[in-house]
C-alpha cells in the first residue's frame, strides 16, 4: 500500500515549507510546497539499484535562488508569450518580460516562485499531495482572481500523476505544466544523448530567433524531428537544420497526434544502460521537448554534481506557446466562472 510521509523542509520569510515523500513498492517521490517542486524520484534500474532521475537540488536556498525551473510548476502561462503582451476582449494586457523582450513560464515571479497551500492524505491504491494557490487579478499582468489546484499522486503502478485545475471570476489565459528534467541514468550521470525517445508527433511548430513560434506547422518527416520511430537524442541533435540551430538543441513543441482532451500516451523516453523507460500520457495537446541546452558546469546539483549541457530532458506537456498571439492555435482563453483540467501521466518501468 502507498505511504505518504510530511516533514519540515525549511522556512521562507517564516513560511513553512514542507517536504511530502511518496512511497510506492517501486519508488519513491520527493515534492515541496515551495513551486510545487518535485525534488526527486529514486526509481530501480534493470538491477534493482534505485537513482534520482530528476534534476535538483538538496536544499531550499539553492531553490530560492536562480535555477531552470527545476521540476517546478511553471504557469499562469507556460513556455513563452511574444513581446509579453496580448490582447483579450478588447483590452491589452502587458505582462512581465523576463525572456528578453518575452514573457517567459509566468514571468518574473510565477507559480514556480510561491509558496502553495497544501493537504495530503492516503487512499487504498495511491496517494495524493494537493496543492492550491489564489493568483491574484494581475498577478504578473494576467487578468482575474484564478484559483489553482494542482493534485500529485503517486500509485502502485509507478504512475506518477499531475492533475491541474484552475477556476477564474474573470476571462484570462490558463497553461500550466511541470518542469521536471529527466535523466534516465541517473541526475547527475552524464547526459541524456544516450536516451531513445519516441513521439506521436507528425509535426512541430517551428520558431523564429527568439525561439517564438512563426505560427506554421511543419512535419516532422525527414528533420531532426521525426521521433516516429525511436532514435537516440544524440542522432540529430547537432544537425545544421536551421531550427536545431535557433534553439541550440531542442527546445520545440510537437503537435501531438491525438483528439482535443484524450489522455493518450504521447512520448516514450528510454536509457539502455539502466533499461528504465519513462512513459508520458496527457490530456493536452503539444509536448514542448527541451534537452538542457542551456545547462552549464556551472550548476552544482545533488550530491554536488556538476550538471553538464544536455544533462536533462524536460517533457512539459501544455498547450502551444505564444498561444494567445497565435489565433489558429488550439485555444487557452478560460471564461470567466468556468474551469481548466488537464491532466498528465508519467510513468517509469525497467524494459
Amino acid at each position: 500500500m502507498p505511504s505518504i510521509e510530511n516533514s519540515l523542509f525549511g522556512k521562507v520569510n517564516d513560511q513553512t515549507i514542507q517536504l511530502f515523500t511518496l512511497r510506492n513498492n517501486i519508488s519513491e517521490v520527493r515534492i515541496i510546497n515551495y513551486g510545487g517542486i518535485v525534488m526527486g524520484w529514486d526509481v530501480p534500474d534493470k538491477n534493482g539499484e534505485k537513482d534520482d532521475i530528476v534534476l535538483g537540488f538538496d536544499n531550499l536556498d539553492d531553490y530560492l535562488g536562480d535555477h531552470p525551473y527545476f521540476g517546478a510548476i511553471v504557469g499562469r502561462y507556460a513556455n513563452r508569450i511574444a513581446k509579453g503582451a496580448f490582447q483579450l476582449n478588447g483590452e491589452h494586457y502587458l505582462l512581465a518580460k523576463n525572456n528578453g523582450v518575452n514573457s517567459l513560464h509566468g514571468g518574473i515571479s510565477g507559480f514556480s516562485h510561491k509558496i502553495w497551500d497544501y493537504r495530503s492524505w492516503e487512499e487504498k491504491d495511491r496517494v495524493v499531495v494537493e496543492l492550491s494557490r489564489v493568483s491574484p487579478h494581475m498577478e504578473e499582468g494576467f487578468p482575474g482572481n484564478l484559483k489553482v489546484k494542482v493534485k500529485y499522486s503517486l500509485d502502485n503502478n509507478n504512475q506518477l500523476r499531475i492533475d491541474y485545475l484552475a477556476h477564474t471570476d474573470m476571462d484570462t489565459i490558463c497553461n500550466l505544466t511541470n518542469h521536471c528534467y529527466f535523466n534516465l541514468n541517473g541526475a547527475g550521470n552524464g547526459t541524456i544523448l544516450d536516451h531513445k525517445l519516441t513521439l506521436d508527433a507528425l509535426y512541430f511548430t517551428p520558431v523564429s530567433s527568439d525561439l517564438i513560434p512563426t505560427g506554421d506547422f511543419l512535419m516532422v518527416d525527414s528533420t531532426p524531428f521525426d521521433f516516429r520511430r525511436s532514435k537516440t537524442i544524440l542522432n540529430d541533435i547537432y544537425s545544421d537544420h536551421p531550427q536545431m540551430i535557433l534553439g541550440n538543441g531542442y527546445d520545440h513543441n510537437f503537435v501531438l497526434n491525438k483528439k482535443p482532451g484524450e489522455l493518450k500516451k504521447c512520448a516514450e523516453l528510454k536509457s539502455d544502460i539502466t533499461n528504465r523507460v519513462l512513459e508520458v500520457k496527457t490530456t493536452e495537446p503539444g509536448l514542448q521537448i527541451y534537452t538542457g541546452n542551456w545547462l552549464n558546469s556551472d550548476i552544482v546539483g545533488k550530491d554536488d554534481k556538476k550538471y553538464e549541457r544536455f544533462g536533462g530532458i524536460c517533457l512539459e506537456t501544455q498547450h502551444y506557446p505564444d498561444t494567445p498571439n497565435q489565433d489558429h492555435f488550439p485555444p487557452v482563453l478560460l471564461k470567466a466562472g468556468s474551469s481548466y483540467s488537464t491532466t498528465t501521466i508519467y510513468r517509469v518501468y525497467i524494459q
